[in-house]
């Protein structure tokens, strides 16, 4: 097995990939197929690298992320980024799930670029995660970086845990919102945030 090559990554990343793809190989070998074989031989080393993008958000600061785009702003009516489709793995079998979060805040003082509300949440979903802290942690480094008085968060996601193994239902969709600020304190604020995300 090759050792892992890309022009921007340190020692100890090399390392850190290297070991990974070792051990996909072990695993492969133990799930009953041979990793010498054919279409098997590059799979750990190429699966070491997937699942390190896919993981690449314990390697991001997610307030540094926010604060490089934060701007001065008078407005102070809800600002929302909806839909921001992510990608993430379930800690307990380590599989998909995936959906969209929408983003909603209330500037006090400041606004963010909207890009950041998406790039906030790939820091989070690039973790291996459960969907209710998923929800609460974008809510949170929102509320905790940016001048707001109030954040909400809404995701929905489907779980291939659900899908290809356990119960195996195919349609289920699992929706989790969490609140800060305002949002927390004003039912009519949800209820508004929540016929925006339907128009």
């Amino acid at each position: 097995m090759s050792d892992f090559e890309l022009t921007d990554t340190d020692r100890d990343t090399r390392e850190r990939v290297n070991a990974i793809a070792s051990h996909l190989r072990a695993i492969i070998e133990l799930v009953g197929e041979d990793p010498e074989r054919e279409g098997l031989v590059k799979t750990p080393m190429r699966a070491a690298k997937a699942l390190w993008h896919c993981t690449q958000g314990y390697r991001q600061d997610p307030d540094a992320v926010m604060r490089q785009a934060i701007f001065e702003y008078a407005g102070s009516q809800i600002v929302i980024v909806r839909d921001i489709e992510f990608y993430s793995m379930c800690e307990h079998h380590i599989l998909p799930f995936f959906g969209r979060i929408s983003v909603g805040y209330i500037p006090d003082g400041n606004m963010v670029g909207l890009s950041k509300l998406a790039r906030l949440v790939n820091v989070y979903a690039r973790r291996l995660q459960v969907q209710e802290r998923l929800t609460r942690e974008v809510a949170e480094a929102v509320m905790r970086t940016l001048s707001t008085s109030g954040v909400m968060v809404v995701c929905t996601a489907q779980h291939l845990c659900m899908k290809m193994r356990g119960v195996e239902k195919q349609d289920a969709a699992t929706t989790t919102m969490h609140c800060c600020g305002a949002f927390e304190k004003d039912a009519a604020l949800r209820a508004e945030f929540l016929s925006l995300l339907k128009v």
